[in-house]
């Protein structure tokens, strides 16, 4: 198979950045993305140019490193998959295709493809935590948590933060990160100690890093690898407001 590439190129966050065209051929059906382009990159090196940098790590849709937006879709066709889990069967022979860093105010571009998520760090540190006593673990049956909620704390924690749905916002929102960090502690009787100071800080910080406001157009939804519901988000200003009003905020 041969493909067409146009993809962004910017050697570091303060020069000027543009579209670059490659031809890559010998790329097999079952090869996935990243495979594709690491067969650029050797071609690149062969001939002494800069390779394309782009973040990738597991590569089996698990860390959310590998996070490009193809083809104008955040991790490219497909549902529920993370970019190293789309493989080159799932375009056509010949076609040309578009990659692209995220695009955000929050996620600075490093060099090429790989922009700077450490926004997301910080959004956590502020207050993405729990007070227990350390020491071994508890008796998995000391608390009993209905088996429904935690469920939906399971279903929110597997957001892997890959930043897929603050590309895909119009807002460069990231109130569906936020919100699953914040949901899945608060459904549990284990986060419910800083229940109300967590959804405060992490909205602060959250809005500190520049990050746009939710408009409910659920295309965080629909791009997120782990297929996280934007119920969340409605948990996430439950939270929030309960806490602003008992603090008369």
């Amino acid at each position: 198979m041969r493909f067409h590439l146009k993809i962004w190129r910017q050697e570091r966050r303060d020069t000027p950045g543009k579209m670059v065209g490659y031809d890559v051929d010998g790329i097999t059906a079952d090869m996935s993305f990243l495979d594709m382009l690491d067969r650029l990159n050797e071609r690149l090196v062969d001939k002494g140019e800069r390779v394309v940098a782009f973040d990738n790590d597991c590569r089996e849709g698990i860390c959310g490193q590998c996070s490009l937006y193809i083809d104008g879709r955040a991790h490219g066709p497909g549902h529920a998959t993370t970019t190293c889990q789309v493989h080159m069967r799932q375009f056509e022979d010949g076609d040309t295709i578009h990659v692209e860093p995220w695009r955000a105010r929050a996620f600075p571009i490093i060099s090429d493809l790989v922009v700077d998520r450490s926004a997301f760090d910080r959004v956590i540190q502020s207050g993405g935590y729990v007070s227990v006593h350390a020491g071994t673990a508890p008796e998995a049956n000391s608390i009993p948590i209905p088996k429904d909620r935690a469920d939906r704390s399971f279903d929110a924690a597997t957001c892997i933060g890959c930043g897929a749905c603050v590309a895909a916002c119009k807002n460069g929102s990231a109130m569906l990160f936020t919100a699953a960090k914040v949901s899945h502690l608060s459904l549990l009787p284990q986060g419910r100690i800083e229940a109300q100071e967590r959804a405060l800080k992490m909205v602060a910080q959250m809005d500190r890093e520049g990050f746009g406001n939710c408009s409910n157009t659920g295309a965080c939804e629909a791009v997120c690898p782990k297929e996280i519901s934007i119920e969340h988000i409605g948990r996430l200003n439950w939270e929030f407001l309960k806490a602003a009003l008992s603090r008369g905020k």
